[in-house]
């Protein structure tokens, strides 16, 4: 891929972070449903080193240094991996014409990593199921990595008028 491909794809990656971002302050703020701590993304990582990469529950492992700031940095460069790849799949032609519903099945898509990959690490069992209201989980990251869909939508578009 050229190199605006690939910036192209990190700005999307960071924009379309932001823009769930933005989401999940509007859920907290409007319904009051909270998001991840990303801090505990961060405790999860800064944990895997010392070689635990699994949790019984991530809130009863010991804080680690920096933890806070590891998670956020690892939430946008996942958003920014995520982008790449995707722009990656699609040879740079969708982000020079963005459409919808490609971003959309992608964004949704990426659902599939913390529901079988990060929750259960976590301590939150496959797709939030050892969650109190697993249902609810389920639909919140369904709904949110559907706006990260959106999102790499959105940014795309704008990026595109740059390249």
């Amino acid at each position: 891929m050229e190199t605006n491909f690939i910036l192209g794809a990190m700005a999307i990656g960071i924009g379309a972070s932001l823009v769930m971002d933005l989401w999940n302050l509007f859920l907290k703020r409007a319904f009051n449903i909270p998001s991840l701590n990303y801090c505990l993304l961060g405790r999860w990582l800064c944990h895997m080193p010392g070689g635990t990469f699994r949790h019984a529950t991530i809130t009863a492992a010991p804080q680690k240094p920096f933890e806070c700031m590891v998670g956020w940095i690892a939430h946008y460069s996942i958003g920014i991996t995520f982008a790449l790849v995707f722009v990656a799949f699609t040879s740079g032609g969708w982000l020079a014409r963005p459409t919808l519903l490609p971003a959309l099945l992608y964004g949704t898509g990426t659902v599939v990593f913390p529901f079988f990959i990060m929750q259960p690490a976590l301590g939150l069992g496959f797709a939030a199921s050892r969650t109190p209201k697993p249902t609810q989980a389920r639909l919140k990251s369904l709904a949110t990595h559907t706006v990260f869909g959106v999102g790499l939508y959105v940014c795309a578009i704008g990026v595109s008028c740059v390249l």
